[in-house]
């Protein structure tokens, strides 16, 4: 297989990734089909599946990328930040603008029993990236102990101190699908102020 045979491959898959976000945006995951993508792409149903053997894979493959420009974006924020509280207001801001924006998306995979209703993968992806969320936190905290910023906190409580962050900020997002015109920003500046006020050197 040539170099460019493989670009040529690369181009299409992701082209393949970002038609079916544009879908599932759109539509919802269960009234998107094979066929569907395959005409948004402009090719056969058949040769989709040289790329992706399922829907299901397709939509993992859409989370990945989702996933990845989510925490693109909150490091960016984040690093623009000076202070631990602006940081972790930053970090819990950017998320909930984000996912607001893929509002579709993110009651896909985490509406109403939507989880338990979706395959094994897309729940292996969801902790992953709560998995990923916590250790930017912990970054974050570990930043503001170095700094004299916050008291010294032993490894066991600065987890449990991120855990309750990413559990308070999921309780954030689940409200954001409920209640649209919710004031989040104001919510997410009680909540890193709440945080960072108990944990002051």
């Amino acid at each position: 297989m040539t170099i460019s045979y493989t670009i040529k491959e690369d181009i299409i898959r992701e082209q393949v990734i970002r038609t079916a976000q544009e879908l599932f945006q759109r539509n919802g995951l269960d009234k998107v089909t094979m066929e569907n993508v395959a005409e948004a792409v402009g090719k056969a149903k058949s040769s989709l599946y040289y790329y992706f053997k399922s829907k299901e894979e397709i939509w993992d493959a859409v989370l990945d990328v989702e996933i990845s420009e989510i925490l693109t974006k909150i490091d960016q924020a984040v690093e623009q930040a000076n202070s631990v509280e602006e940081k972790i207001h930053a970090f819990c801001w950017t998320m909930l603008k984000v996912l607001r924006k893929k509002r579709a998306l993110y009651h896909i995979t985490y509406g109403p029993g939507e989880i338990v209703k979706r395959h094994k993968s897309t729940s292996a992806i969801r902790r992953r990236f709560v998995k990923q969320e916590s250790v930017m936190l912990n970054q974050i905290l570990t930043q503001g102990i170095d700094s004299g910023e916050l008291r010294h906190l032993n490894q066991r409580d600065q987890d449990l101190l991120v855990f309750v962050l990413v559990s308070g900020l999921k309780g954030l997002e689940k409200e954001m699908v409920i209640e649209k015109d919710y004031n989040l920003e104001s919510a997410t500046y009680a909540l890193s102020h709440m945080i960072i006020n108990g944990l002051k050197a």
